[in-house]
């Protein structure tokens, strides 16, 4: 596995190794001790599993009290990642990084606690697949319009398919005092 740190260190992008013949294709997705001699200490606690059509934007998402970590890999058709630091006081608060996952690319972001994270379905339709740090909390949940204009993320659409709750949150700005302080 080949563990890259993004333009904000802590968001890192995995590319296994791939083993490929006329059989298809073998991966380890996740290795423990790998992941850990990367800086990635994570313990997972729950796996989700969503499929989308293209256009989907699901996000930005993210808890408070329980704020989860996210290893994410696309597993079926394409998708663009990304990720927000909202950490208040961190040297990157309000930067965001963003990557292509694809069941062709098989790359992987982890997504750290403290961070919002979206994702956006450039393919026909697309399958992902994440792991989490945390339980989810429905009611610990806090999310940022996709199209925050402080934030000015680079999208590949211009009018995604959202659902009720996403076309309804806030901007950053809006929510900031509630966010969690970064420490190290």
């Amino acid at each position: 596995m080949r563990f890259s740190p993004t333009a904000i260190p802590e968001v890192i992008r995995i590319d296994p190794q791939v083993f490929r013949d006329a059989r298809g294709f073998f991966l380890e997705s996740y290795h423990a001790e790998k992941f850990a001699a990367a800086g990635v200490h994570a313990r997972f606690v729950q796996d989700n599993h969503s499929r989308s059509m293209r256009g989907t934007l699901r996000g930005l998402h993210m808890q408070l009290r329980f704020a989860q970590g996210k290893l994410v890999r696309c597993i079926a058709g394409e998708v663009y990642d990304v990720a927000v630091d909202v950490r208040r006081g961190s040297p990157s608060f309000g930067r965001w990084v963003g990557e292509t996952l694809s069941a062709e690319n098989f790359r992987q972001l982890w997504v750290p606690p403290g961070f919002l994270h979206g994702f956006c379905v450039t393919s026909e339709s697309a399958e992902i697949q994440y792991k989490c740090t945390e339980l989810y909390h429905p009611e610990d949940e806090l999310g940022v319009a996709w199209n925050d204009p402080d934030l000015a993320l680079g999208w590949p659409v211009d009018a995604p398919l959202l659902s009720a709750k996403d076309a309804a949150l806030p901007r950053l700005r809006d929510v900031e005092a509630r966010l969690p302080f970064f420490s190290r």
